[in-house]
């Protein structure tokens, strides 16, 4: 019998109170609405960067229709648009982009529209923490429908949006080109190393200290902050003597909303595994092989399936590339929380395992397990299920 995660709860609360430790408590309601408003809408004042530095809005203007917008993997809120509206727009023209950003449409980007001369002018744009960590349902169709917020959006691919810009040279184009689909790499601008990440999920934090891939900091507000200000170019300040990075832009708009921000952040639980989506009875001897032959549950430990509030991982321990690591504050890696694995293939920071079974494959020949096929099958289902 799997362990639901509300018994998985209640076991760990229980061992808090037992221990003396009430935990943070229960954020105040109005607290996560607002922290929802900033995670949606919020750009930190960083359209001087978007706006004024790569000129994005110009880009849009001229040229991203929504048919565009969509193939690179925007998305649109469903539930910002007035009835009728799709049915009589012109899904081929860069001013529907406009109006839709006008109706704050365009999941993660900010638009301030203006009317000059009579018509619907976009002057400034600014991204959002959703840009990246929401994707929608697709109820309307493929890109356009309900928001999902803290679900990687796997299909953006924000190297080829940044390299729309005009302000960037041929060489820092193809850098952003190479990308692809789901990546990001949050240290491009410091180092110069090319090794983008998969954009990771932002759900399923609760409990969770470590939630980048190498640990850099405890708790959601170490990388929003790192985010907001390094990445988005937000004003605000971010210092990180490990790596020697060093960032003021004032006047700041990022600090005072860092704690709705996470508040919000460890409000979005990871989405249950469909019904029908695995198999439960090998699920069930899958969990067996998890916590027995397959050594899963060495790291991946206890109700949130990661040591990372206790330890990091030195990458020799990981079989992945161990770039990302080196690049890092820590140098190490963490163990990756498993929640909705279902929901956000590929997998490993570097994306280099496609399927689950690829991630089982691998780590049971890494580390000589000599799982049977019939154990490998089963893991994988169990996996599916968590």
């Amino acid at each position: 019998m799997i362990p639901s995660r509300a018994l998985l709860g209640a076991a760990l609360a229980a061992l808090l109170l037992a221990c003396g430790d009430d935990g943070p408590g229960e954020p105040d309601p109005g607290q996560i609405t607002s922290g929802q408003d900033i995670f949606r809408f919020d750009t930190f004042g960083d359209e001087t960067f978007w706006t004024d530095t790569l000129r994005i809005h110009e880009v849009i203007s001229a040229g991203v229709s929504p048919t565009t917008a969509l193939s690179v993997g925007l998305k649109v809120d469903a539930d910002a648009l007035p009835p009728g509206t799709l049915e009589s727009a012109d899904l081929n023209s860069p001013a529907t982009t406009v109006a839709l950003l006008k109706l704050n449409a365009v999941v993660g980007l900010k638009g301030t529209v203006e009317t000059i001369a009579g018509r619907d002018t976009l002057t400034r744009v600014g991204v959002t923490c959703a840009l990246c960590h929401s994707t929608v349902n697709n109820s309307v169709q493929a890109g356009i429908g309900q928001r999902l917020d803290g679900w990687p959006n796997l299909d953006l691919n924000p190297g080829a949006i940044i390299a729309l810009s005009p302000a960037l040279s041929d060489a820092q184009k193809v850098v952003y080109n190479s990308w692809g689909p789901g990546k990001y790499d949050a240290r491009y601008n410091f180092d110069g190393q090319n090794d983008p990440a998969v954009i990771p999920p932002a759900y399923g934090l609760d409990g969770v200290n470590s939630v980048t891939f190498t640990g850099d900091g405890d708790r959601p507000a170490y990388w929003n902050r790192y985010v907001a200000v390094t990445q988005m170019h937000g004003h605000g300040s971010f210092t990180e003597s490990r790596l020697g990075i060093s960032v003021s832009n004032p006047p700041d708009q990022v600090e005072s909303k860092l704690p709705d921000l996470e508040a919000y952040q460890l409000s979005l639980s990871a989405p249950a595994a469909p019904p029908g989506s695995f198999d439960a009875a090998a699920a069930a001897r899958g969990q067996t092989v998890f916590t027995g032959p397959g050594q899963c549950a060495t790291c991946h430990a206890g109700p949130t399936f990661t040591d990372a509030n206790t330890r990091l991982h030195p990458p020799t321990e990981v079989p992945t590339d161990p770039v990302h690591a080196e690049r890092s504050a820590t140098g190490m890696y963490r163990t990756t929380p498993l929640r909705a694995l279902w929901a956000h293939a590929p997998y490993f920071h570097d994306g280099s395992a496609a399927t689950l079974e690829d991630v089982v494959d691998r780590y049971d020949s890494a580390k000589n397990l000599q799982l049977t096929p019939q154990q490998r099958s089963d893991l994988v289902e169990y996996l599916k299920s968590l």
